[in-house]
């Protein structure tokens, strides 16, 4: 039997913080083959980056590897090393690292620099590991961008990270990984913050370059939809042991530690019935919630929201010192009705335009034509055109859950107050009225009333993102605009935090827009879902009829990127390759929209609407 590339045994990393000791790898032992993918499996918090950081030897000052063995079978000098026993600064363990070993990072805006352009990054991991001059550096750094799916790679060169999407960033960190042609490729959380087209594009370019070079791969995921597509193994993680280890097919198919089985239970899926919750690994309960009573309000006649042919362009520089300038249209003519006390949600790829119609809601930016109407009993009223106490009312009543909960929270603030300030602001409450308020907030959300002195930093990504979900509820606001709200959350936690979205509109008859890249999450949250591409909302139907009959070639090529956690239903990564499914321009007949046109949405069955280029002239009639 051939040895494998890395021979984890019986490793034990500690970290020797000021409340103690804690360990946080306990004995794990795995191996990864030649030429194989390894998937890690399990919660934030589990121990599996920590994992990768000790393959690498980067761990943080704090932690140090107590024990246990890291032999890595070098292909290039035939030896077997003892990775644990090396220095993280000796020649030996930086000829390793970034060289035979490479690793993709989960931000990659956090792990690329921003002072140097792309081609230098990237440039530089090649030249530090063999001896070539900048010229054949560049080329290299080209064909290897070309390959991770870059547009224009000789352009890149000479780009920074800012300029990049979500995506290409990614793509940029795989090429930096890529160049040296490593033996053993440890991808950490790639695919977590992207869309589901992108990550299935990521995905099918690792299997690829896999299939070319010959490497193995650690993927480290929570993401189980992702590890049936692409692992050959999973090995299971929670709370720096294995649970459960094996082949793919064994662990979808015959999953034993209820631990697993848990986290299978977790994952939203298209399959699920009508009235079937996610089942959270640990459920968040809220004793007030049962006895909270929704607010006695006047229901608006039609919807509670609606937005009206709105369109916004932004005017972008072509130059520093050119003084040429492009319009670039972000929205086109989009209509959106959120009736009370339901979810719409709305989806797309990033860049579609999705949070743009977010902030043009909120007020934070105008449109450049159209309009949104608010109606809370009195009849609709043009939000733009809002003034004074009207316009401080409007903004009680529609509050915002933003994606990333540790950015929106002042870390100067503690949690009393983070939750009074929006109280504070409108003048609502007495201090101690304040306070009862606070309470009975934390106790809706599933969150001790013993927090209240903490500070954000404190808390777990989860627990950040039900504070966020406490304030938007402080001013007892109608509609919630939820941006990408779970989307950097573990499936477990994910489970927790929809459980409570879908408890609190239940009992406080809230009204959503729901914002999100994940199709899986919003079938199950959502009632009618809008589809928005490059700007144009292309489809909208109740969520019954849109997973059973998708009609525009956008919709379905979405829904074919999203992985499912059932290895009978794999990516049609073939599919995904061919077409340009994001390009109006090229969408076949009769959905072809050309530049500078709108379209027309066509109603096709009661409820479901449909882009299309143009009407006949019986449509039309």
């Amino acid at each position: 039997m051939e040895a494998p590339l890395l021979s984890v045994r019986q490793l034990t990393v500690d970290f020797n913080t000021d409340a103690g000791n804690f360990r946080a790898v306990d004995g794990l032992t795995l191996d990864i083959p030649k030429g194989k993918t390894v998937a890690l499996v399990g919660e934030s918090g589990s121990g599996k980056s920590v994992t990768a950081q000790a393959i690498l030897q980067i761990l943080s000052k704090k932690a140090k590897i107590t024990s246990g063995s890291i032999v890595f079978d070098d292909p290039t000098t035939g030896e077997a090393v003892d990775i644990a026993a090396l220095q993280p600064e000796s020649d030996a363990m930086h000829a390793l690292r970034g060289g035979r070993i490479a690793m993709i990072f989960q931000e990659p805006m956090t792990s690329l620099s921003p002072l140097h352009t792309i081609g230098d990054q990237i440039s530089e991991a090649l030249m530090i590991h063999t001896q070539v001059d900048q010229a054949k550096a560049n080329q290299s750094t080209m064909e290897v961008l070309a390959r991770v799916g870059f547009p224009d790679p000789k352009r890149a060169l000479t780009t920074y990270p800012f300029e990049l999407s979500g995506g290409l960033r990614q793509r940029a960190m795989i090429a930096m990984a890529l160049i040296t042609r490593p033996a053993l490729l440890i991808a950490d959380e790639p695919t977590t913050a992207l869309d589901v087209t992108t990550q299935a594009q990521i995905l099918d370019l690792i299997k690829e370059l896999q299939v070319e070079t010959g490497m193995s791969v650690l993927l480290i995921t929570h993401d189980l939809g992702v590890v049936a597509n692409v692992a050959d193994e999973v090995v299971v993680m929670y709370r720096g042991r294995i649970m459960e280890a094996g082949s793919r097919e064994n662990i979808f198919r015959n999953a034993q530690h209820a631990y697993l089985q848990a986290l299978m239970r977790a994952v939203p899926r298209f399959a699920m019935g009508e009235n079937e919750r996610l089942t959270p690994i640990r459920e968040v309960t809220s004793a007030t919630l049962a006895s909270v009573n929704a607010p006695e309000r006047v229901q608006p006649k039609g919807p509670i929201l609606k937005a009206e042919h709105l369109t916004k362009c932004f005017t972008l520089r072509s130059g520093w010192f050119s003084g040429k300038t492009q319009e670039i249209r972000a929205v086109s003519e989009v209509d959106l009705a959120l009736p009370a006390g339901k979810t719409l949600g709305l989806v797309g790829e990033s860049g579609c335009g999705k949070t743009t119609v977010s902030k043009m809601i909120m007020r934070a930016l105008n449109p450049n034509s159209g309009r949104v109407l608010f109606d809370d009993g009195t009849g609709p009223k043009d939000v733009h055109k809002l003034e004074g106490d009207a316009l401080t009312a409007y903004r009680r009543s529609v509050q915002f859950i933003f994606q990333d909960p540790f950015s929106s929270l002042n870390p100067r603030m503690t949690v009393y107050e983070l939750l009074t300030e929006p109280l504070r602001i409108h003048d609502i409450g007495t201090s101690d009225e304040r306070y009862e308020r606070v309470k009975q907030l934390l106790d809706m959300v599933g969150l001790d009333q013993r927090f209240l002195r903490r500070y954000p930093h404190s808390f777990s990504g989860g627990q950040r993102q039900r504070l966020g979900i406490a304030r938007a509820l402080a001013l007892e606001p109608r509609v919630l605009l939820c941006d990408e709200p779970v989307s950097a959350l573990d499936v477990s936690v994910q489970a927790q935090v929809l459980n409570l979205l879908k408890d609190l509109q239940s009992a406080l008859g809230l009204s959503y827009l729901f914002v999100s890249h994940n199709l899986a999450v919003v079938d199950y949250i959502a009632d009618t879902i809008a589809v928005m591409c490059r700007g144009y909302i292309v489809e909208e139907a109740p969520k019954s009829s849109l997973f059973r009959n998708p009609v525009h070639p956008y919709t379905q090529a979405l829904l074919a990127a999203v992985p499912d956690p059932d290895i009978d239903r794999p990516l049609d990564f073939a599919k995904l390759r061919t077409g340009r499914f994001s390009q109006p321009s090229e969408w076949p007949e009769p959905f072809r929209i050309k530049p500078g046109e709108f379209g027309l949405m066509k109603e096709i069955e009661p409820g479901h609407k449909v882009r299309v280029g143009h009407l006949t002239a019986q449509e039309a009639a």
